[in-house]
């Protein structure tokens, strides 16, 4: 038998749970409403403080989440943290929500901590995660192709930007999709079937991503997409889908595996060119000689 999977977002969970309400335990429908009327104070408050909330125990919260096919209660928890960052994008009202809900206000080499360690974490599994087939056909792509053209927005803008200045450096031809006075679509216009197209794109999926990659699906041009599940509605248009896991500190998301990544990409193909360069020079050189 299949093991049922756990909702995938907030909102199928709140689905879930106001389709399963009747049937739960009493505490269970205690722990439930306490948990949809309070989403900004569970997505950081410990076990401890939010079963004292509840007015359940601890117990109680993680057969909660168990009841809805999570391992554990911080697997439920992060859809509440996802949810929080979706709707709040100013850092100024994530800040303030974190305080609220945790009562922390924490000082600035905390941060450091917190935020060094969890990028060393997605660091770390990140060779892991990556299937070295789906490297070297990315590579494959960005090799063949006469121009690379790399788009993403808004927090994926940083990530694109390198690629791309990367690539300059290794003397790849490169074009940043950057949408200048709104003008994505006549950028595309410049894209050739012997180009390929990379775009990087995060959940909640930027609007301008999706219309990028879909048109480089339509249009039969490579595309290359670099985001953060395979459920990803980019990663379905992709030929070839990378997924990262970013790090993640009181709802503020990380790029270090994401720039990583692109670096890897990026010095990768350098190697290659240099290697088909050589072997130019070396066809040459035999030519040269028996002329």
């Amino acid at each position: 038998m299949t093991k049922p999977k756990p909702p995938q977002d907030f909102a199928e969970l709140e689905a879930r749970i106001t389709e399963e309400y009747a049937s739960l335990s009493r505490r269970l429908q205690q722990t439930a409403r306490f948990l949809l009327d309070h989403p900004q104070e569970v997505a950081f408050a410990t076990v401890a403080k939010l079963a004292e909330r509840a007015g359940v125990t601890p117990s109680t919260l993680i057969r909660f989440a168990n009841s809805f096919d999570f391992k554990g209660f911080s697997e439920m928890q992060q859809l509440f943290r996802s949810r929080l960052v979706d709707e709040l994008p100013n850092y100024a009202e994530r800040i303030r929500a974190v305080r609220t809900a945790t009562g922390e206000t924490p000082d600035s080499t905390q941060l450091l901590w917190e935020f060094a360690e969890a990028n060393r974490e997605v660091l770390e599994s990140l060779p892991g995660r990556i299937d070295p087939r789906d490297l070297e056909r990315a590579l494959d792509i960005f090799e063949r192709a006469e121009i690379v053209h790399v788009m993403g927005a808004r927090r994926s803008f940083v990530v694109a930007s390198y690629f791309t200045y990367a690539l300059h450096h290794i003397d790849k031809r490169a074009f940043l999709v950057n949408g200048l006075g709104g003008m994505h679509g006549e950028q595309m216009k410049s894209v050739g079937k012997r180009d390929a197209v990379l775009v990087i794109s995060f959940s909640p999926y930027a609007q301008e991503s999706r219309e990028i990659a879909a048109e480089a699906k339509e249009r039969g041009v490579p595309l290359i997409v670099i985001t953060d599940s395979n459920l990803s509605p980019l990663a379905r248009l992709a030929d070839v889908s990378l997924v990262v896991h970013e790090a993640e500190v009181k709802s503020f998301r990380g790029l270090t595996a994401s720039l990583c990544l692109t670096q890897t990409l990026a010095i990768a193909l350098g190697v290659r060119q240099d290697k088909a360069r050589d072997a130019a020079g070396k066809d040459d050189t035999s030519v040269s000689g028996q002329v």
